[in-house]
Protein backbone atom coordinates (compact mmCIF):
# COMPACT_ATOMS: atom_id res chain seq x y z
CA UNK A 1 0.00 0.00 0.00
CA UNK A 2 1.37 3.39 -0.99
CA UNK A 3 2.46 5.72 1.77
CA UNK A 4 2.34 9.49 1.60
CA UNK A 5 3.86 12.31 3.64
CA UNK A 6 2.89 15.94 4.08
CA UNK A 7 5.57 18.61 3.76
CA UNK A 8 5.02 22.11 5.13
CA UNK A 9 7.25 25.04 4.18
CA UNK A 10 6.46 27.70 6.77
CA UNK A 11 7.74 31.13 5.76
CA UNK A 12 7.20 34.62 7.05
CA UNK A 13 5.19 35.46 3.92
CA UNK A 14 3.58 32.21 2.77
CA UNK A 15 2.80 28.70 3.96
CA UNK A 16 3.35 26.10 1.23
CA UNK A 17 2.14 22.53 1.68
CA UNK A 18 2.54 19.47 -0.50
CA UNK A 19 1.77 15.75 -0.49
CA UNK A 20 4.89 13.70 -1.27
CA UNK A 21 4.77 10.12 -2.46
CA UNK A 22 7.18 7.21 -1.86
CA UNK A 23 9.40 8.38 -4.72
CA UNK A 24 9.68 11.81 -3.06
CA UNK A 25 7.64 13.45 -5.78
CA UNK A 26 5.12 16.17 -4.93
CA UNK A 27 1.74 15.05 -6.23
CA UNK A 28 -0.32 18.03 -5.02
CA UNK A 29 0.59 21.33 -3.40
CA UNK A 30 -0.83 24.69 -2.48
CA UNK A 31 -0.07 27.85 -0.53
CA UNK A 32 -1.73 30.53 1.56
CA UNK A 33 -0.44 33.80 3.05
CA UNK A 34 1.10 33.31 6.48
CA UNK A 35 -0.22 36.50 7.98
CA UNK A 36 2.67 36.46 10.44
CA UNK A 37 1.28 39.36 12.46
CA UNK A 38 -1.81 37.31 13.46
CA UNK A 39 -2.36 35.10 16.48
CA UNK A 40 -0.38 31.89 16.25
CA UNK A 41 -3.54 29.78 16.58
CA UNK A 42 -4.95 31.30 13.39
CA UNK A 43 -1.76 30.52 11.51
CA UNK A 44 -1.94 26.92 12.73
CA UNK A 45 -5.61 26.71 11.68
CA UNK A 46 -4.71 27.82 8.16
CA UNK A 47 -1.77 25.43 8.03
CA UNK A 48 -3.94 22.50 9.04
CA UNK A 49 -6.72 23.48 6.62
CA UNK A 50 -4.21 23.64 3.77
CA UNK A 51 -2.82 20.21 4.72
CA UNK A 52 -6.31 18.74 4.56
CA UNK A 53 -6.99 20.50 1.26
CA UNK A 54 -3.91 19.14 -0.56
CA UNK A 55 -4.53 15.67 0.88
CA UNK A 56 -8.07 15.71 -0.52
CA UNK A 57 -6.81 16.98 -3.88
CA UNK A 58 -4.40 14.03 -3.98
CA UNK A 59 -7.38 11.69 -3.79
CA UNK A 60 -6.35 10.25 -0.43
CA UNK A 61 -7.28 10.72 3.25
CA UNK A 62 -5.21 11.46 6.34
CA UNK A 63 -5.33 7.73 7.07
CA UNK A 64 -3.06 7.25 4.03
CA UNK A 65 -0.50 9.74 5.38
CA UNK A 66 2.44 8.46 7.44
CA UNK A 67 3.56 11.80 8.89
CA UNK A 68 3.81 15.53 8.38
CA UNK A 69 6.97 17.60 8.63
CA UNK A 70 7.47 21.35 8.93
CA UNK A 71 10.43 23.34 7.63
CA UNK A 72 10.31 26.44 9.83
CA UNK A 73 12.45 29.55 10.26
CA UNK A 74 14.37 30.09 13.48
CA UNK A 75 15.92 28.00 16.21
CA UNK A 76 14.10 24.68 16.31
CA UNK A 77 14.11 22.00 19.00
CA UNK A 78 13.33 19.06 16.76
CA UNK A 79 13.45 16.61 19.68
CA UNK A 80 10.59 18.32 21.50
CA UNK A 81 8.85 19.62 18.38
CA UNK A 82 9.16 23.21 19.53
CA UNK A 83 10.07 26.47 17.82
CA UNK A 84 12.47 27.83 20.43
CA UNK A 85 12.62 31.23 18.76
CA UNK A 86 11.63 32.64 15.38
CA UNK A 87 12.17 36.31 14.67
CA UNK A 88 10.08 36.18 11.49
CA UNK A 89 7.04 34.82 13.34
CA UNK A 90 7.78 36.32 16.76
CA UNK A 91 7.31 32.89 18.34
CA UNK A 92 9.08 31.65 21.45
CA UNK A 93 8.85 28.15 22.98
CA UNK A 94 6.03 27.40 20.55
CA UNK A 95 4.84 23.72 20.48
CA UNK A 96 4.22 23.62 16.75
CA UNK A 97 4.24 19.83 16.32
CA UNK A 98 1.70 19.23 19.08
CA UNK A 99 -0.63 21.90 17.74
CA UNK A 100 -0.55 20.70 14.14
CA UNK A 101 -0.90 17.05 15.19
CA UNK A 102 -4.04 17.88 17.17
CA UNK A 103 -5.52 19.49 14.06
CA UNK A 104 -4.63 16.48 11.85
CA UNK A 105 -6.17 13.60 13.78
CA UNK A 106 -3.01 13.11 15.90
CA UNK A 107 -0.83 12.46 12.86
CA UNK A 108 2.89 12.28 13.77
CA UNK A 109 4.43 15.70 13.08
CA UNK A 110 8.11 16.68 12.89
CA UNK A 111 9.80 20.07 12.66
CA UNK A 112 13.24 21.33 11.72
CA UNK A 113 14.89 24.62 10.81
CA UNK A 114 14.11 25.39 7.17
CA UNK A 115 17.73 25.35 5.98
CA UNK A 116 18.38 22.10 7.83
CA UNK A 117 15.23 20.59 6.36
CA UNK A 118 16.37 21.58 2.86
CA UNK A 119 19.74 19.92 3.50
CA UNK A 120 17.98 16.79 4.75
CA UNK A 121 15.77 16.82 1.67
CA UNK A 122 18.84 16.94 -0.57
CA UNK A 123 20.37 14.06 1.44
CA UNK A 124 17.27 11.87 1.16
CA UNK A 125 15.80 12.85 -2.19
CA UNK A 126 18.13 15.26 -3.97
CA UNK A 127 21.72 15.91 -4.95
CA UNK A 128 23.24 14.13 -1.92
CA UNK A 129 21.06 11.02 -1.90
CA UNK A 130 22.98 7.82 -1.27
CA UNK A 131 25.80 9.40 0.76
CA UNK A 132 26.11 9.64 4.55
CA UNK A 133 28.02 12.90 4.85
CA UNK A 134 26.89 16.04 3.06
CA UNK A 135 26.62 19.80 3.42
CA UNK A 136 24.16 22.09 1.69
CA UNK A 137 24.42 25.85 1.41
CA UNK A 138 21.74 28.24 0.18
CA UNK A 139 22.70 31.55 -1.40
CA UNK A 140 19.68 33.81 -1.11
CA UNK A 141 18.80 36.81 1.02
CA UNK A 142 21.31 35.35 3.47
CA UNK A 143 23.55 32.30 3.45
CA UNK A 144 21.87 29.31 5.05
CA UNK A 145 22.88 25.71 5.25
CA UNK A 146 22.66 22.32 6.83
CA UNK A 147 25.02 19.53 7.77
CA UNK A 148 24.41 15.79 7.58
CA UNK A 149 26.95 13.62 9.39
CA UNK A 150 26.85 9.82 9.25
CA UNK A 151 23.30 9.94 7.93
CA UNK A 152 21.98 12.29 10.66
CA UNK A 153 21.24 16.01 10.79
CA UNK A 154 23.78 17.89 12.87
CA UNK A 155 22.29 20.78 14.84
CA UNK A 156 24.53 21.02 17.91
CA UNK A 157 23.68 20.32 21.53
CA UNK A 158 21.33 23.32 21.66
CA UNK A 159 19.62 22.88 18.26
CA UNK A 160 21.21 26.13 17.00
CA UNK A 161 24.10 24.62 15.00
CA UNK A 162 24.54 24.85 11.26
CA UNK A 163 24.48 28.66 10.95
CA UNK A 164 27.03 28.43 8.16
CA UNK A 165 26.46 31.96 6.91
CA UNK A 166 27.72 33.38 10.19
CA UNK A 167 31.14 31.84 9.95
CA UNK A 168 33.60 34.75 10.06
CA UNK A 169 35.77 35.10 6.95
CA UNK A 170 36.99 38.73 7.29
CA UNK A 171 38.03 40.04 10.70
CA UNK A 172 36.21 43.34 11.38
CA UNK A 173 34.78 43.15 7.87
CA UNK A 174 31.44 44.28 6.49
CA UNK A 175 28.50 44.53 8.89
CA UNK A 176 26.18 41.51 8.95
CA UNK A 177 22.49 41.49 9.80
CA UNK A 178 23.31 39.38 12.87
CA UNK A 179 25.18 42.31 14.43
CA UNK A 180 28.69 40.97 13.86
CA UNK A 181 31.19 41.97 11.20
CA UNK A 182 32.85 39.88 8.53
CA UNK A 183 30.36 37.01 8.34
CA UNK A 184 30.38 34.89 5.19
CA UNK A 185 26.78 35.95 4.60
CA UNK A 186 27.89 39.57 4.22
CA UNK A 187 30.06 38.53 1.25
CA UNK A 188 28.42 35.51 -0.37
CA UNK A 189 24.64 35.95 -0.17
CA UNK A 190 22.63 37.12 -3.15
CA UNK A 191 22.11 40.31 -1.16
CA UNK A 192 25.88 40.78 -0.96
CA UNK A 193 26.24 40.12 -4.70
CA UNK A 194 23.63 42.78 -5.47
CA UNK A 195 25.37 45.25 -3.14
CA UNK A 196 28.75 44.57 -4.78
CA UNK A 197 27.19 45.06 -8.22
CA UNK A 198 25.59 48.36 -7.22
CA UNK A 199 28.87 49.58 -5.73
CA UNK A 200 30.74 48.75 -8.95
CA UNK A 201 28.14 50.53 -11.08
CA UNK A 202 28.45 53.63 -8.88
CA UNK A 203 32.24 53.45 -9.08
CA UNK A 204 32.14 53.21 -12.87
CA UNK A 205 29.77 56.17 -13.11
CA UNK A 206 31.97 58.31 -10.87
CA UNK A 207 35.09 57.43 -12.88
CA UNK A 208 33.34 57.76 -16.23
CA UNK A 209 34.01 54.12 -17.10
CA UNK A 210 31.33 52.53 -19.32
CA UNK A 211 29.64 49.34 -18.16
CA UNK A 212 26.81 47.32 -19.66
CA UNK A 213 25.43 46.90 -16.17
CA UNK A 214 23.93 50.41 -16.37
CA UNK A 215 21.74 49.36 -19.29
CA UNK A 216 20.86 46.07 -17.59
CA UNK A 217 19.82 47.94 -14.45
CA UNK A 218 17.72 50.41 -16.45
CA UNK A 219 16.02 47.60 -18.42
CA UNK A 220 14.90 45.79 -15.27
CA UNK A 221 14.49 48.84 -13.07
CA UNK A 222 16.92 47.42 -10.50
CA UNK A 223 20.06 45.41 -9.99
CA UNK A 224 19.50 41.67 -9.51
CA UNK A 225 21.68 38.75 -8.53
CA UNK A 226 22.07 37.96 -12.24
CA UNK A 227 23.19 41.41 -13.42
CA UNK A 228 26.93 40.88 -12.91
CA UNK A 229 26.86 37.32 -14.25
CA UNK A 230 25.00 38.42 -17.38
CA UNK A 231 27.46 41.27 -17.82
CA UNK A 232 30.41 38.91 -17.48
CA UNK A 233 28.98 36.58 -20.11
CA UNK A 234 28.62 39.61 -22.40
CA UNK A 235 32.29 40.50 -21.89
CA UNK A 236 31.82 43.48 -19.57
CA UNK A 237 35.04 44.14 -17.62
CA UNK A 238 33.41 45.72 -14.56
CA UNK A 239 30.88 42.91 -14.28
CA UNK A 240 33.66 40.36 -14.55
CA UNK A 241 35.47 42.05 -11.65
CA UNK A 242 32.31 41.82 -9.51
CA UNK A 243 31.77 38.12 -10.25
CA UNK A 244 35.40 37.21 -9.63
CA UNK A 245 35.38 39.03 -6.29
CA UNK A 246 32.10 37.38 -5.28
CA UNK A 247 33.31 33.91 -6.28
CA UNK A 248 36.55 34.46 -4.37
CA UNK A 249 34.65 34.99 -1.11
CA UNK A 250 32.22 32.18 -1.85
CA UNK A 251 35.08 29.76 -2.56
CA UNK A 252 36.87 30.79 0.62
CA UNK A 253 33.86 29.82 2.73
CA UNK A 254 33.22 26.60 0.85
CA UNK A 255 36.85 25.55 1.21
CA UNK A 256 36.60 26.14 4.96
CA UNK A 257 33.49 23.97 5.19
CA UNK A 258 35.24 21.22 3.26
CA UNK A 259 38.31 21.49 5.49
CA UNK A 260 36.13 21.09 8.59
CA UNK A 261 33.61 18.46 7.50
CA UNK A 262 35.08 16.76 4.41
CA UNK A 263 31.60 15.86 3.12
CA UNK A 264 31.19 13.52 0.20
CA UNK A 265 28.92 16.07 -1.47
CA UNK A 266 28.44 19.80 -0.97
CA UNK A 267 25.36 21.11 -2.76
CA UNK A 268 24.55 24.73 -3.54
CA UNK A 269 20.99 26.03 -3.58
CA UNK A 270 19.29 29.42 -3.46
CA UNK A 271 18.91 32.06 -6.14
CA UNK A 272 22.59 32.32 -7.09
CA UNK A 273 22.64 28.58 -7.83
CA UNK A 274 20.54 29.32 -10.93
CA UNK A 275 23.88 30.13 -12.60
CA UNK A 276 24.44 26.36 -12.47
CA UNK A 277 27.51 25.11 -14.37
CA UNK A 278 28.74 28.64 -15.13
CA UNK A 279 29.05 29.24 -11.38
CA UNK A 280 30.65 25.85 -10.74
CA UNK A 281 33.25 26.37 -13.47
CA UNK A 282 34.33 29.64 -11.84
CA UNK A 283 34.16 28.24 -8.33
CA UNK A 284 35.96 24.92 -8.60
CA UNK A 285 39.53 26.12 -9.29
CA UNK A 286 39.36 28.54 -6.35
CA UNK A 287 37.96 25.95 -3.97
CA UNK A 288 40.49 23.32 -4.98
CA UNK A 289 43.29 25.82 -4.52
CA UNK A 290 42.15 26.73 -1.02
CA UNK A 291 41.15 23.40 0.46
CA UNK A 292 43.47 21.50 2.74
CA UNK A 293 45.19 18.39 1.42
CA UNK A 294 44.73 19.09 -2.28
CA UNK A 295 44.93 15.98 -4.42
CA UNK A 296 46.33 13.92 -1.54
CA UNK A 297 42.81 13.08 -0.31
CA UNK A 298 39.53 12.12 -1.98
CA UNK A 299 37.80 15.34 -2.96
CA UNK A 300 34.35 16.59 -2.07
CA UNK A 301 32.00 16.71 -5.04
CA UNK A 302 30.45 20.17 -5.42
CA UNK A 303 27.09 20.24 -7.20
CA UNK A 304 23.98 22.35 -7.69
CA UNK A 305 21.13 21.34 -5.37
CA UNK A 306 18.26 19.56 -7.10
CA UNK A 307 15.10 20.34 -5.15
CA UNK A 308 14.92 24.06 -5.96
CA UNK A 309 11.81 25.88 -4.74
CA UNK A 310 10.36 22.60 -3.47
CA UNK A 311 13.22 22.04 -0.99
CA UNK A 312 11.11 23.15 1.98
CA UNK A 313 8.16 20.94 1.14
CA UNK A 314 10.19 17.83 0.31
CA UNK A 315 12.65 18.49 3.14
CA UNK A 316 9.77 18.83 5.57
CA UNK A 317 8.04 15.71 4.27
CA UNK A 318 11.10 13.49 4.77
CA UNK A 319 11.85 14.65 8.33
CA UNK A 320 10.22 11.49 9.65
CA UNK A 321 12.65 9.26 7.76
Amino acid sequence: MAQYRIGVDLGGTNIAVGVVDEKYQIITKGSVPTGADREAALIMDDMAALCKKVVAEAGITLADVVSAGIAAPGTINSTDGVVEYSNNLRWSKFPICKLLSERLNNLPVYVENDANAAAWGEAIAGAARGVKNSVMITLGTGVGGGIVIDGKMYTGFNHAGGELGHMGIVVDGRPCTCGRRGCWEAYSSATALIRMTEEKIDECNILGVPTMMNEMKAAKGRVTGRTAFEGMRAGDKAATEVVKSYVHYLANGIASLINIFQPEILSIGGGVSNEKQFLLDLLMPEVRGAQYGGDAVAQTKIVIAELGNDAGIIGGAVLGI
